[in-house]
């Protein structure tokens, strides 16, 4: 074999290599105007299924125990602050995800 049939047959299979990447490739998201619309809604449904699945524990227990107010308020109280926490997460996670795709601005330079 002389080495021009050899940089022949790499150059063919880069170019196959470079068609089965470029068709297996992911194609870039589109970003739509209603994204921040779409995040926040879903930091409300956090916080609201938080809520009514604390509510509905709390009322479920008061119910089997005959302790009417006590569970309910109890639960209530504990699944607002876990969809709360809920809904931080997905903030910081957006703040996150914000941060790297955005590039840094002329007055965001840090000061030593």
């Amino acid at each position: 074999m002389t080495d021009s049939d050899e940089r022949e047959r790499l150059k063919a299979l880069e170019a196959r290599i470079s068609q089965v990447r470029a068709k297996h490739d992911p194609k870039p998201v589109a970003q739509d105007h209603h994204s921040m619309a779409q995040v926040g809604w879903r930091m409300v449904i956090e916080l609201v299924t938080g809520l009514f699945l604390g509510a509905g524990i709390g009322y479920g227990l008061d119910w089997l125990f005959d302790t009417m107010p006590l569970f309910l308020v109890v639960f209530t109280i504990l699944g607002f602050a876990a969809g709360v926490q809920t809904m931080l997460r997905s903030a910081r996670e957006l703040a996150v995800t914000t941060d790297q795709s955005t590039p840094p601005q002329a007055g965001d330079q840090k000061k030593d």
